[in-house]
């Protein structure tokens, strides 16, 4: 993206909310300091925006600054608690596509303090879907649903993005984290697709981990990790987790990268209980826009700040944050700036110095080349239309008037001849028939019917005869889901205790 002929890159700049004026303006100052070929546009978002009746946070014409550059470097800022509001972040993620959200957490001893020096961990997360998707109702007095939602293209977008990231950085081993033993259909979907791709990739270490177990080794032993790959709601706790155990979560940053743009921001928040007191650490952004730097194609300019940033650290410059024994200034927010701009052109002696270039520190895999290596392997092994068949139907009830053999009863009274009441569930565990008197039951509940027709199928019409006559009988039903079978493979999940 940098011309090479001396013109400018524009940036889209927001300030964001809380600290986020203070560390965009010392991160800013770094770089102009340093030389970098960049123009900002800077753009208002967060909490005044949502306070001017923009639900989403960002004013229309925001967007077209957005669009126009493809790049944005983005302050924290404040969401308001409930009232509707939705996440801008992930409203940003999701309406530009950018699809792979990127988060090194590098440990850096013996000037910040960790249990783990060794660390050097990329957390690779997928950013549009999961139950990210935000896709929440409330069902009943009693029982909100989030819907979960994998995909599989934007399994296959990630993963393959895990695995080029691996191969251009020089990175050996890849991990697959996903709660697949519980959510056998949508985690077990990122799963499979992960094999599957990775056999593509057999110069690199491949391993599988449940999420919890992995959560806990990443917490304990983050050394035996390299890439990790994994779903949206996992890659956000875990990138906190690691980023923590390296060291502060104040000093990571994070990408987020699509086929049409990308945006990079501190991983941590607002913190609007420090606003304004100059004790904010600027690392998280500063490192942010090095990510920046390298993907517009300034190596030169992510390299100098980079390497100034690690002399900063190791000359013992270092806010509240990471202050502790190896110390020797804690610096505000502007005095940490100043620090690094006057060790700009300098490398830092004990830690490692960075060098930005292909196949080394943040090369990032083109996503030119990620989409065609996906068309490619999907015109090798085009996609084969299941053969689906409608099997029965799920109807959910909001009930509050009886036992589970009660409101069995009552819709084993209904007549039809093409449906059979199977179980009725309560919370995903089977209450009826023969459930367990000690299962305790909300008002929300799963009541299954399956087809009697000799061959185990029914039509639409027959969901809708059980639906008008559910209520016929006086019964409440809030959704259904139909039950399809998938080249005769079921497409639904059995009941706890089926």
């Amino acid at each position: 993206m940098d011309s090479g002929n001396g013109l400018k890159t524009p940036i889209t700049v927001a300030y964001g909310d809380g600290i986020g004026p203070e560390i965009m303006s010392a991160a800013l100052r770094v770089l102009t300091e340093a030389g970098a070929r960049v123009e900002f546009e800077t753009i208002e978002i967060g909490k005044a925006v949502y306070e001017r009746g923009f639900s989403s946070g960002i004013e229309p014409a925001s967007w077209e600054s957005l669009r126009r550059t493809k790049v944005f470097l983005k302050g924290p800022i404040t969401t308001p608690q409930g009232g509707g509001f939705k996440s801008l972040n992930v409203t940003i993620r999701k309406s530009l596509g950018l699809y792979a959200n990127v988060r090194p957490c590098v440990a850096y001893a013996p000037f910040i303090k960790t249990a783990h020096p060794q660390m050097n961990v990329v957390i690779v997360r997928e950013n549009e879907e999961d139950l990210y998707a935000g896709i929440e109702h409330r069902q009943t007095d009693e029982v909100m649903q989030c819907l979960k939602l994998i995909t599989r293209p934007g399994c296959e977008r990630i993963v393959r993005y895990g695995f080029e990231y691996a191969r251009s950085n020089q990175r050996k081993k890849v991990t697959c984290m996903t709660k697949d033993n519980i959510m056998k259909l949508t985690d077990g979907l990122f799963h499979r697709v992960f094999d599957e791709i990775g056999r593509e990739y057999p110069d690199i270490t491949q391993e599988h981990q449940i999420i919890d177990i992995g959560a806990a080794r990443l917490a304990d032993t983050p050394e035996r990790f390299d890439v990790i790959v994994t779903t949206n709601l996992y890659g956000d706790i875990i990138s906190d987790i690691a980023a923590q155990v390296a060291g502060s979560v104040g000093i990571a940053p994070s990408a987020n990268i699509g086929a049409s743009g990308a945006m990079f921001e501190a991983i941590h928040g607002s913190a609007p209980d420090i606003a304004g007191k100059d004790i904010a650490n600027p690392s998280g952004i500063l490192l942010a826009a090095v990510m920046m730097l390298a993907h517009i194609g300034q190596s030169d300019m992510a390299q100098k700040i980079h390497n100034a940033w690690l002399k900063t650290v190791e000359d013992g410059i270092h806010p509240a944050d990471i202050y502790g024994e190896a110390s020797v200034c804690r610096a505000g927010t502007q005095e940490f700036a100043d620090a690094v701009i006057a060790r700009l052109g300098q490398e830092p002696q004990t830690l490692n110095p960075v060098t930005y270039h292909t196949g080394i520190e943040g090369a990032e895999p083109k996503i030119a080349d990620i989409i065609a290596l996906d068309h490619t392997a999907r015109e090798a092994k085009p996609a084969k239309k299941a053969k689906k068949d409608l099997v029965g139907v799920d109807v959910f009830l909001h009930w509050s008037d009886g036992t589970p053999e009660k409101l069995g009863g009552l819709l084993q009274s209904i007549p039809i001849d093409s449906l059979k009441l199977e179980m009725i569930t309560n919370r995903g565990v089977k209450v009826f028939p023969n459930g367990l008197p000690e299962t305790f039951c909300t008002d929300h509940w799963r009541c299954r019917f399956k087809a009697t027709t000799t061959d185990g199928t029914i039509c639409h019409s027959d969901i809708l005869t059980i639906l008008a006559r559910i209520t016929g009988i006086g019964l409440d039903f809030i959704k259904h889901e139909s039950l399809c079978n998938f080249d005769g493979e079921p497409g639904y999940a059995m009941g706890q205790g089926q």
